[in-house]
């Protein structure tokens, strides 16, 4: 056992617990949502079970690197919020190992197929500055899934060929995706929202959705439950862009995402963000600066509407125009 296999791990959690009849989890780290049906209520599920399913099944699935296991479920809620301060701590630290890797200097991406279950078409191909859609698999943990288990849901998948360096498609993964989408996928463009984008389960972390009268994207995050500018709830949103279609337009991605080098790069990328939740802005903090500068417009984070100022698609451009946001000015994103 050790610390890169931990996020493996806890990802398995997904699966695990999904394959009690009766029980829903979706999301991944702070963001998890759980329903339990009134049948299995009924039934007799209790809580207790939860804990009964998560260590038996980390003892049977890993044995080589697990030989002990103990489940504690946290009640309390001042106890709950205590250790999330921990956790989001190595959430970061697990963020920061692979910072400086860059996709075209690695051969091979990997591969997420957890939530087939959900969507049987869909998967997610990470790359080093890509992460999964739940934010919880970045390159580095799709390695060390790799090498626990060969056979199992994280996949390498070699680049082969560069199809389309812009969008971001190589020949060696769309001959991967045909394959593993049960031939309903021909290509997907990792780095446009517009042309062929990579499909979504739902246990995204963020929804990218094209505001047209903006010329931008605006960001929702699940934690958020207001409306945004296109007239939709994150609820709302989440059904159109789940369910392993393409979607041009709607996107699901990890939180992470939003900062990286590659966001949405040929659709005019991080300058194109219009709107999105304050909390989001605050949960990103200084990436967001970082970001900015390093793409020319320092002041583009305080550009950036929140709900405070719109919820409607007309205060949004009002907003915009005040502010001189660099979107209005950019070519045409439709």
């Amino acid at each position: 056992m050790q610390p890169d296999f931990e996020p493996v791990i806890e990802r398995k959690l997904h699966d695990y617990i999904n394959a009690a009849q009766g029980i829903w989890h979706m999301g991944q780290r702070d963001i998890i949502w759980l329903r339990i049906s009134n049948n299995a209520h009924r039934d007799g599920f209790t809580l207790e079970h939860i804990g009964v399913i998560l260590q038996n099944m980390v003892l049977s699935k890993f044995p080589a690197i697990v030989d002990k296991a103990q489940v504690t479920l946290y009640v309390d809620e001042a106890q709950v919020n205590g250790l999330l301060e921990g956790a989001r701590k190595i959430y970061k630290e697990r963020n920061d190992r692979i910072a400086n890797m860059k996709d075209e200097t690695t051969d091979t991406f990997y591969s997420c197929l957890l939530c087939q279950s959900f969507a049987p078409n869909h998967l997610c191909v990470i790359s080093p500055e890509r992460l999964g859609l739940c934010g919880a698999v970045s390159w580095l943990d799709g390695k060390a899934a790799y090498e626990i288990d060969p056979t199992g849901g994280n996949q390498p998948v070699p680049k082969g060929k560069t199809l389309d360096e812009v969008n971001g498609r190589w020949e060696g993964v769309d001959k991967y995706l045909w394959a593993q989408s049960h031939q309903t996928l021909e290509t997907f463009s990792a780095y446009s929202i517009m042309t062929n984008p990579m499909t979504s389960c739902g246990c995204f972390e963020c929804i990218v959705a094209v505001v047209p009268e903006a010329n931008g994207f605006m960001i929702v995050d699940r934690g958020f439950t207001g409306m945004t500018p296109i007239g939709m709830k994150f609820s709302s949103l989440a059904g159109t862009v789940g369910g392993g279609a393409q979607t041009p337009g709607f996107l699901g991605i990890g939180k992470y995402f939003i900062t990286s080098r590659k966001f949405l790069t040929a659709d005019g990328g991080f300058p194109r963000i219009v709107w999105m939740p304050k909390s989001l802005k605050q949960f990103l903090g200084d990436k967001l600066y970082e970001r900015a500068k390093e793409v020319g417009f320092p002041d583009l984070p305080d550009q950036i509407a929140d709900e405070t100022m719109a919820t409607e698609s007309e205060e949004l451009v009002a907003h915009l125009t005040k502010v001189n946001h660099p979107a209005l000015s950019m070519p045409s994103i439709i």
